[in-house]
């Protein structure tokens, strides 16, 4: 697989691409990184020589680690619950607090991205009008997040959110009582041996939870490790609980209309039906990590292609085009 991406890439085939990380049934399938332009939160970073251990830029797969995140303290008993409502997380904010429409808004409609308030992330994250770059330049990001008009019932309609991020952020933020690098650190990075990872500030100080995790290729394939076995760390503790990952990946609403678009758990994309075999963190550029437990494999994607529409095909084509005939060749 390695040779046949290298003679793509060569080829222009695989433009953007930066770096590929399959494991199966554990161990390292297949590897391989190419240089290019990379940025870090949309900084210049110039012409990088990628490797297995160069940080990178994960961009929304931050919102699935941080979906783990609040498993990991919803177990501890150090968050609110999944039915309390969102908006008694932030007492700061007593006016939102009575607004019955609002107060209908709960922690597992952030989660789902099924808050049912007005939020876009179409336009380019270049346009100040994108909803997420204007939480970052407003004044207080989570009040922006949370007063935005409400367009639909909670839990009824699907709508892409990094405010939803956010506000789940810092609902785990002030329930642990430390910043949220801090608590990924102490529970999910040290535990599994991740030394080397940097999480971007948003312009209020905080951790962007929408966006700002970089890791390194072999830094996310421990990450991946630990959820294909089923949230246990390298030396057998249960890091994640097992049961918050099958939630996680189990479909809670459509993301489209079309019978093949994927569904959406607790920020997690989530494969159609029933039963929660695949579940992948998608990011802006290309990003991709994929689970899928029935084949107990995992495919990390890196990429550059940031802000273009179509990036998301690069990673599809890698799955199908060479790592399915790699794994029909074994």
């Amino acid at each position: 697989m390695e040779h046949r991406l290298a003679e793509a890439h060569a080829a222009g085939e695989l433009a953007g691409l930066h770096g590929v990380l399959v494991l199966k049934d554990g161990e390292i399938f297949a590897e391989a990184y190419f240089p290019g332009q990379d940025e870090a939160w949309g900084e210049d970073l110039g012409r990088v020589e990628h490797g297995p251990d160069t940080l990178h830029d994960l961009r929304s797969v931050t919102k699935s680690v941080v979906g783990l995140l609040y498993g990991v303290a919803l177990a501890e008993g150090r968050v609110p619950p999944l039915d309390a409502p969102l908006v008694e997380a932030f007492p700061e904010y007593p006016d939102l607090a009575q607004d019955p429409a609002r107060r209908g808004i709960l922690i597992r409609h952030a989660l789902t991205m099924t808050a049912g308030l007005e939020w876009d992330e179409s336009l380019p994250y270049s346009d100040p009008r994108n909803s997420e770059i204007a939480m970052e330049l407003a004044p207080d990001r989570l009040r922006f997040a949370l007063d935005r008009p409400v367009a639909h019932p909670p839990g009824e309609v699907w709508t892409y959110s990094g405010g939803a991020t956010a506000l789940i952020g810092a609902v785990i933020a002030r329930g642990v009582g430390m910043e949220l690098d801090a608590y990924a650190q102490a529970r999910l990075f040290a535990p599994l041996g991740i030394e080397d990872w940097a999480w971007t500030r948003g312009f209020d100080g905080a951790p962007s939870a929408a966006s700002g995790l970089r890791m390194s290729a072999r830094g996310l394939a421990r990450l991946a490790r630990m959820l294909l076995a089923q949230g246990r760390g390298p030396d057998g503790g249960q890091l994640v609980p097992a049961a918050w990952i099958e939630q996680s990946f189990r479909p809670r609403i459509a993301t489209g209309p079309e019978a093949f678009d994927p569904g959406y758990g607790y920020f997690w994309w989530t494969a159609p039906g029933e039963a929660p075999v695949w579940a992948a963190g998608f990011g802006n550029g290309g990003q991709r990590l994929s689970i899928n437990r029935g084949l107990d494999l995992a495919m990390i994607v890196l990429a550059g292609n940031y802000n273009r529409p179509d990036a998301w095909t690069l990673p599809v084509a890698i799955s199908r085009d060479f790592l399915g005939p790699a794994l029909e060749g074994r």
